[in-house]
């Protein structure tokens, strides 16, 4: 997550999770500011650079949630089995993220930036040639893995090269990065599957990784103000250990992954639906409904101000609420209510995402970089949740019962905000201000 100060657009991807420690927007004493200014060549070629990177990863990490109707096709699999193609690249992500954040502040973080983005290409270039769905799954679950690399490094290198007056910018166009390749891997892989067969959409994305890959090379300017340090596993685990035992930490991981279990189960089982009759639409037009993820762009770029009305918990029970509307408006057999409800429930998870996200900055008093790769761990398994049981609900009782599970998610997110309000009123009542 970019720092509190950040505007919510900058918020509006899952990759803008990281924060980079306050030590490390700073300059030693004595030394000279390299960091890049407002205008500068080098800011330009930061930005473009990191906005190809955050293309990159999006593009792969989602790349078959709009094939999941052609593999399960393809290779005779159930909505819950082609599911795991998702869910695996998620958990690698989520299992992965903070021990490589941690090998970024040994070895640098263009390094592994550099490795992540091409070993995920790399990967993604294999992955058309899978046999069988163990083959894709295992390639998927090592392709997430390599991506961690980039979401957990990318804010800290902005951070220590970039001027503090140009570094929302910055983070800006990284995440409009993470935001466009959120949504064209998904319309890319989808609409080429529609023609070509599931195999050349994975390939197409796999191209178009590769190119962003020696764009993010070619372009990412020397770092300037990285300094290597030692690999402390102790005092890491120490730091997520206390991060785990803070209870408000610990409801707010437990908002993001609700609301990514809603995302999750929604987008993975829709195509299904509109494949399936009464909709009965081709791969490639049911594909195009992850173009209504842009919507997320711009409820992320008001939730600031509509937090700055509502409050925080304010603003989480008009996401809840907006969400679970969006879910009852899917249920009737239209297209128009579908889409509409598909707009409701995106606006309402990036709202829920924004204001949890940049809780987690406020409340963490230390480590602020591990809290937020426990967020963002947390985030990407439910994604891996939400996708799998959806799926599986899809596949025993309709779309009516993966809206159950979704809406049993908003619920016990509605509950985890109670809680909170609850407890913040009995402070307020023993420690009155």
């Amino acid at each position: 997550m970019p720092p509190a100060t950040s505007g919510a657009s900058e918020q509006s991807s899952p990759g803008a999770l990281i924060s980079p420690s306050p030590a490390a927007t700073t300059i030693g004493a004595g030394a000279p500011d390299l960091r890049h200014l407002p205008g500068s060549r080098g800011l330009r070629r930061t930005q473009l650079a990191l906005f190809g990177a955050g293309l990159a990863t999006f593009l792969l990490l989602y790349s078959t949630q709009a094939l999941l109707p052609a593999l399960s096709a393809s290779l005779q699999l159930t909505p819950g089995q082609a599911s795991l193609t998702v869910s695996a690249a998620a958990i690698g992500l989520a299992l992965a993220v903070i021990p490589v954040s941690a090998l970024s502040e040994r070895y640098g973080r263009t390094a592994v930036m550099t490795a992540s983005v091409f070993t995920a290409a790399a990967i993604a270039l294999v992955l058309p040639f899978a046999p069988d769905l163990g083959t894709l799954t295992a390639l998927r679950a090592l392709q997430g893995i390599a991506l961690a690399g980039l979401p957990a490094t990318a804010m800290a290198y902005l951070a220590e090269e970039v001027h503090p007056t140009a570094l929302a910018s910055a983070m800006g166009l990284y995440v409009a990065g993470n935001s466009i390749g959120g949504m064209s891997g998904r319309l890319i892989s989808g609409m080429v599957a529609g023609s070509y067969g599931w195999r050349w959409g994975l390939a197409s994305v796999a191209i178009l990784s590769l190119l962003c890959a020696v764009a993010f090379r070619v372009l990412i300017p020397k770092a300037r103000h990285f300094r290597p340090g030692p690999i402390n596993p102790a005092a890491l685990l120490g730091t997520v250990t206390s991060h785990l035992r803070n209870p408000l930490l610990g409801w707010l991981f437990a908002l993001g992954l609700l609301f990514m279990t809603v995302f999750g189960a929604v987008y993975t089982v829709m195509g299904y639906r509109l494949v399936a009759a009464p909709f009965g639409l081709s791969q490639g037009l049911a594909s195009s409904i992850f173009a209504v993820y842009i919507v997320g762009t711009f409820a992320s770029a008001v939730s600031a101000k509509v937090t700055g009305r509502l409050g925080r918990r304010g603003t989480l029970y008009l996401a809840i609420g907006t969400t679970s509307a969006g879910l009852l408006l899917t249920l009737p057999n239209s297209l128009p209510l579908a889409l509409l409800g598909l707009v409701l429930i995106t606006a309402g998870f990036f709202t829920g995402h924004c204001v949890a996200s940049a809780s987690v900055g406020r409340t963490a008093t230390h480590g602020r970089a591990q809290a937020s790769a426990l967020y963002l761990a947390a985030y990407y398994l439910g994604n891996s949740l939400g996708g799998t049981v959806g799926a599986d609900a899809y596949h025993g009782g309709g779309w009516s019962a993966a809206v159950l599970v979704a809406l049993a998610a908003m619920a016990l997110a509605a509950g985890v905000t109670l809680y909170g309000t609850v407890t913040s009123r009995k402070r307020l009542v023993v420690h009155p201000a």
